[in-house]
C-alpha cells in the first residue's frame, strides 16, 4: 500500500506516522478511562483522592498520548526509512505502555506511593533492585534514543528550511 499523502497538512502518512498516530489514540482512550477511574475513587474516598497510581496512570496515559503526536510528526518528517522509523515509534510506544501498565497495577493493588523506593514492592512481592533498575535504564534507552533517532531524521529534513530564512 502507498503512503498516502494529504495536502491539507502536508504530511505524508506512512505505516510509522499511522502507528504513532493509532498509539496516540489508544493511549489517549487509557486516559480517559483511567480519569473514570481516578473519578470513581474520588467520590469514593473520605478525603475525596485517588489512590496515588490511579492518579499517575490518568496523567500519563495523557502525556504520553500527546507526546505519541509529536512522534508522529517527527516520523512525518523525518529522512530516514519507514522499518527504522517504526522501530524508533514502536519503541516509545512500548515503553509508554509498560509504563502505564506498572501505574495501572500499583493503582490496583495500591502496593505503594513511589514504586522506586526499596525494597521494590508488587503487591505481597519484593522484586530485585537489578530487574527494576534493568527496566528503567532501557525504557530510557528506548525512549531517549527512539525520539532522538526521529528528531534527527526530522533535523535533517527541516534545517535547510531554517537556515533559507
Amino acid at each position: 500500500m502507498p503512503d498516502l499523502y494529504l495536502p491539507i497538512t502536508g504530511l505524508v502518512f506512512t505505516p510509522a506516522v499511522a502507528l504513532a498516530i493509532l498509539g496516540s489514540g489508544m493511549l489517549l482512550v487509557v486516559g480517559l478511562l483511567t480519569g473514570v477511574w481516578k473519578y470513581c475513587a474520588i467520590m469514593a474516598s473520605e478525603k475525596s483522592r485517588a489512590p496515588y497510581y490511579v492518579d499517575i496512570a490518568h496523567r500519563a496515559s495523557l502525556m504520553y498520548s500527546f507526546s505519541a503526536l509529536v512522534l508522529a510528526v517527527l516520523a512525518a518528517c523525518s529522512v530516514w526509512s519507514n522499518l527504522l522509523n517504526i522501530m524508533a515509534i514502536a519503541a516509545n510506544l512500548i515503553y509508554f505502555s509498560a509504563a502505564i501498565l506498572t501505574y495501572i497495577i500499583h493503582g490496583i493493588l495500591r502496593d505503594t506511593s513511589n514504586q522506586l523506593a526499596r525494597p521494590h514492592r508488587l503487591g505481597k512481592l519484593t522484586l530485585p533492585h537489578l530487574l527494576l533498575a534493568g527496566f528503567m535504564w532501557s525504557l530510557i534507552v528506548a525512549e531517549v534514543g527512539g525520539t532522538l533517532v526521529l528528531l534527527c531524521g526530522a533535523t535533517i529534513r527541516l534545517w535547510p528550511i531554517l537556515i533559507s530564512l
